[in-house]
């Protein structure tokens, strides 16, 4: 074989080997939408489609932003606009350099109006860099429990290496909207805002339809890119019930969300099947025979069809005994809740030592 054509191949195959490696995000089915319902306290997924494919999910990437800064400084604290983070590409509130707002202005100005300036200087004023301030976003994100995702940004434009499920969403979404202020921040439909460098005031008005035109709706985010598509991360609470639902890659976002939220609520109610204040049982200690409580320590509630809720079972795992060194809230098994043998639901259970 010619000696041009050998080199030639060779480095086709070196090429084709080096952008498998450089490229690990493995966005699989670009194209396909992803889409979850997810119960709030107890995290079981109603409705599921293509959840674990790895999506990119624009701006809804700003949930994992707005409760990262929450979680690492105060929200009352006064941060100064620098040149670095105005003119970012994308929506905007239109920051100006030496421009003084708080953080809580900035997280108004993040979650209603999508601004990338401000995910900028939120990131800049936490820590100091775009790279940094990414590091302790995927830290926050793998403390919730995320397992396929990566973020490199805090505003959610494009980037190969910045993704996440419609799962690993869900569940960080689930998370921001325990937290008061965050869940204040993404229930309002307007928000004022000065423009300190002019006198004046911005009004934010919230991107989230779902918020006028869905009842009991709670947040959360909209996203768009063209790599993307159309994303949307809603909540909604009705009967004491609350339900996140995430949408990626969805032209209707806001139609086949209101579909999914409808669907579930009308389908599922929530039922107490364990009390926390009950003890579930007394297990006697090895050496000194003393028969000690067990106890879990949140009720157990779950969302379930009425026919779930006829046929479920419910399974304590206890050990026969208890070692002599037990100590108060020690975990000592687990209550599982089955429906046709299929695993519903997980809670451990402690021990009480008086």
């Amino acid at each position: 074989m010619n000696k041009k054509i050998v080199v030639y191949l060779l480095f086709v195959m070196c090429l084709c080997l080096t952008l498998s490696i450089t490229n690990p995000t493995d966005i699989s089915d670009a194209d396909a939408v992803s889409e979850i319902v997810m119960e709030t306290t107890s995290h079981r997924v109603v409705y599921e489609n293509n959840i674990h494919a790895k999506k990119y999910m624009a701006s809804t990437t700003k949930i994992l932003t707005a409760i990262t800064v929450i979680e690492n400084c105060d929200i009352e604290e006064e941060v100064t606009v620098t040149e670095q983070s105005i003119g970012i590409e994308g929506s905007s509130i239109y920051l100006e350099a030496g421009e003084k707002l708080s953080v809580k202005d900035l997280l108004y100005g993040l979650m209603l109006r999508s601004g990338n300036d401000c995910a900028e200087t939120l990131a800049l004023h936490i820590s100091g860099s775009i790279n940094n301030f990414a590091d302790l976003m995927n830290k926050t994100a793998e403390k919730i429990g995320c397992k396929n995702s990566n973020f490199v940004n805090p505003h959610g434009l494009h980037s190969d290496n910045h993704y996440t499920t419609a799962y690993d969403l869900a569940l960080i979404a689930v998370y921001a909207m325990k937290n008061p202020v965050f869940r204040q921040i993404v229930s309002s439909k307007s928000y004022t805002i000065p423009f300190t460098t002019r006198n004046t005031k911005r009004v934010l008005i919230n991107k989230n339809r779902m918020l006028k035109e869905f009842y009991g709706a709670t947040g959360i985010k909209t996203g768009f890119t063209k790599k993307a598509g159309r994303c949307l991360v809603s909540s909604c609470k009705r009967n004491g019930m609350e339900f996140v639902c995430v949408v990626l890659n969805c032209p209707s976002m806001f139609e086949r969300s209101k579909e999914l939220l409808t669907n579930s609520f009308n389908k599922y109610s929530l039922y107490k099947l364990v009390e926390s204040d009950n003890v579930i049982d007394f297990i006697e200690q090895s050496e000194t025979k003393e028969k000690l409580a067990v106890y879990i320590k949140n009720d157990i509630t779950l969302p379930l069809t009425e026919e779930e809720f006829k046929t479920v079972k419910t399974v304590y795992e206890l050990p026969k005994s208890l070692p002599k060194n037990i100590t108060k809230d020690d975990i000592i098994g687990f209550i599982k809740i089955y429906y046709q043998n299929n695993l519903l639901f997980t809670e451990k259970i402690y021990t009480i030592i008086r």
